[in-house]
């Protein structure tokens, strides 16, 4: 029984001293607590200019944009037909 208690005593002193080193490290280096990205050797502290950047068309922006915005007219539609008629039409041309 003493043996035993004794090996019990032993794993748990190992699980204590061994915890909080284990807790500590991550893998990362971080530069504040929670703050840990660290970028692939070789990308550049910089990304316009270099070989990463997305280079988004003016255009396809746009395009987005207007897309955008005619969802919310369509939003703002069913919106003030719910509260008239407090149905829900998911098609905007039914509604008159």
């Amino acid at each position: 029984m003493k043996t035993m208690l004794t090996g019990l005593m032993a794993a748990a002193a190992l699980v204590v001293t061994s915890a909080p080193a284990a807790l500590a490290y991550d893998g990362t280096k971080c530069k504040a607590p929670g703050v840990c990205w660290e970028a692939k050797p070789g990308y550049p502290e910089k990304v316009a200019g270099s070989k990463y950047d997305p280079k988004h068309d003016p255009k396809e922006l746009q395009k987005q944009g207007d897309s955008m915005k005619s969802a919310e007219e369509r939003n703002k539609k069913r919106a003030e037909h719910f509260k008239k008629t407090g149905k829900w039409v998911y098609d905007v041309s039914k509604i008159q």
